[in-house]
């Protein structure tokens, strides 16, 4: 009697894919737990530094409102739903004071346009406040610290537009580095803070500006804004800068509170001088 031959089931050549599915899976599992380690470094890390910063903060070495250094850990992102600390927001009372000047820049470039077209006036808006530049070919005679007659109109629509403010005026006057002798003025520093002083003088008698609204300084030539080496450079730099302090400005110049001073109750009273006995003769 013949055998019937063996029947062999049907080979499965695709097992591999079984083995390389499970690889996949545990490297997959591999990179989700470092990851989750990582994480959970950079919280610690995190958390680290903010003990350390207000450790700092409480012995004093700096405020929170100071310019703190910012303790992280190097190329350390921010939380996930924290944002990097800014600088604080301005309230409503700078806000308000940078409105203001910039449209007294605006009514002034309106005003003094043709003065501006000439290069004669400059305006220039910043933190600082509202930087009236005047250059002395516009307003001052050569070595002199009077106004020129045909500029005074144009100084009293700068302090009409001064006056209903509240901010500080501070009025600086410049030079060149050219040597000054003659009749009045012996230096530079003197010929400054004339033209700084007769403006502060005219804005307070003419004009009506508060007198304790003003100041006037004087830094002869030695805050240039071009070079001296050329006749266009000591040009720019013989100016009169009036200078509209912003509120922001004014409070980061403003002196801290003085410390308080014990209260002393009053002297004492002087001991009464001894009694000479009387000489007997």
């Amino acid at each position: 009697m013949k055998r019937a031959p063996k029947s062999h089931g049907h080979v499965n050549h695709e097992r591999w894919l079984i083995s390389y599915a499970d690889f996949i899976t545990l490297l997959f599992a591999f990179f989700v737990v470092m990851y989750a380690a990582s994480r959970s470094d950079q919280m610690k890390a995190h958390a680290l530094a903010n003990a350390i910063q207000s450790a700092f903060a409480q012995m004093g070495m700096f405020t929170p409102a100071s310019t703190a250094p910012h303790l992280t850990a190097p190329y350390m992102d921010a939380p996930t739903g924290q944002s990097a600390p800014g600088p604080p927001a301005p309230d409503a009372a700078i806000l308000q004071d940078r409105r203001q000047l910039d449209a007294l820049r605006l009514q002034l470039a309106a005003e003094l346009a043709p003065e501006i077209a000439r290069h004669a006036v400059e305006l220039k808006l910043s933190h600082q406040g509202l930087l009236i530049r005047l250059r002395d070919f516009g307003f001052f005679s050569s070595g002199s610290d009077q106004v020129m007659p045909e500029s005074v109109p144009v100084l009293q629509r700068v302090a009409a537009a001064l006056r209903p403010l509240h901010n500080p005026v501070r009025i600086e006057g410049y030079t060149d580095n050219v040597p000054i002798h003659n009749a009045q003025f012996t230096s530079n520093w003197q010929l400054s803070t004339a033209r700084a002083a007769m403006l502060v003088q005219m804005f307070i008698t003419s004009d009506g500006l508060a007198p304790e609204r003003l100041s006037a300084a004087g830094y002869s030539q030695y805050h240039p804004i071009a070079s001296n080496a050329t006749a266009a450079g000591r040009g720019r730099n013989r100016r009169v800068d009036v200078v509209v302090v912003s509120l922001e400005a004014e409070r980061a110049m403003a002196p801290s509170a003085p410390a308080v001073a014990p209260v002393l109750g009053p002297p004492p009273p002087p001991l009464p001088s001894p009694v000479t006995p009387a000489s007997t003769q």
